[in-house]
């Protein structure tokens, strides 16, 4: 259970920008929530208290001071701590240039929690939103400018997940890696990269490995796959339609990369990891239905 000061928006005046929800909770021990899928971004700030978060196979440990963003379509899970449980606030939003400003304040789907010494300001953000529930013009603009507010408070010392060199090198791994999540579903290749970063394929590939860790190729793959298997567990979508939406020609192709990288059939995995979500909702249906 937790104790919580919620409000929702459906009523949209903004399109770069806008705000869907925010609120406040204070959790009981174990409190959790998800595994769960969310349509809109959500940044949680930790006030008091300790708790984890899950996105995937990621795993973090958190505590008062410490936050994470949510990204939309991505499953995650999150339950505060047993003896010391979590108290935070959060803010839903979305627009066209959300990806933009998530950059300026330093998060993105390789950096996801962030820390920050100004949980008072922010608090006194949220709170100021949920002051007002009409839907009135004056409160559109007044949530709004709160919202841009509530980053300018992020921004003064949330951490970049990849700080630049000083000859600014890193700019071209970021574009790099924005080019390949808009568009992974085509038929693109590492070619294709360079050519949008404006660096030969060589080159291109020394700052991956210096950077990720991995090569262009290696990044390009694992993220079509981690989209795959986000499809495969949460739509009934063909493996044929899956592969093409993935970048795959079709579901051969799509099955032979999936089986190399994960170890299982993509028919498989989704059958295993159906069954086991199932099992995981039937064993906390109780929790479930307190949220």
């Amino acid at each position: 259970m937790e104790d919580a000061y919620v409000l929702q928006l459906s009523n949209r005046k903004f399109s770069e920008l806008y705000l869907s929800f925010c609120g406040y909770s204070k959790c009981e021990p174990l409190h959790s929530f998800g595994p769960a899928v969310r349509p809109d971004y959500v940044i949680h700030y930790i006030l008091k208290g300790k708790g984890r978060y899950h996105v995937g196979d990621t795993r973090y440990l958190l505590e008062a001071g410490q936050g994470f963003l949510i990204e939309p379509n991505a499953l995650t899970f999150y339950q505060a701590d047993a003896d010391d449980p979590w108290e935070y606030l959060w803010v839903g939003f979305n627009g066209t240039n959300v990806r933009e400003y998530l950059r300026d304040v330093g998060l993105n789907s390789e950096q996801l929690v962030f820390c920050s010494d100004h949980g008072a300001e922010l608090k006194h953000t949220v709170v100021e939103m949920l002051k007002d529930p009409t839907g009135s013009i004056s409160s559109q603009y007044m949530r709004q400018g709160l919202l841009y507010s509530f980053f300018a408070v992020l921004s003064k010392d949330i951490n970049i997940s990849v700080p630049l060199d000083s000859d600014g090198k890193n700019i071209h791994i970021m574009r790099a890696v924005e080019y390949v999540r808009n568009n992974y579903f085509d038929s693109i290749r590492v070619t294709d990269i360079a050519k949008y970063v404006c660096v030969d394929r060589t080159y291109l590939y020394e700052l991956f490995r210096r950077y990720l860790n991995v090569s262009p190729q290696e990044y390009l793959t694992n993220y079509r796959l981690t989209r795959a298997a986000e499809l495969l567990t949460l739509t009934d979508l063909t493996m044929n339609e899956i592969a093409l939406s993935c970048g795959y020609q079709n579901a051969y192709s799509f099955g032979k990369a999936f089986k190399a990288k994960r170890g299982i059939a993509p028919a498989k995995y989704r059958e295993k990891n159906r069954s086991e979500r199932k099992e995981y909702l039937e064993s906390h249906r109780d929790t479930l239905e307190k949220i």
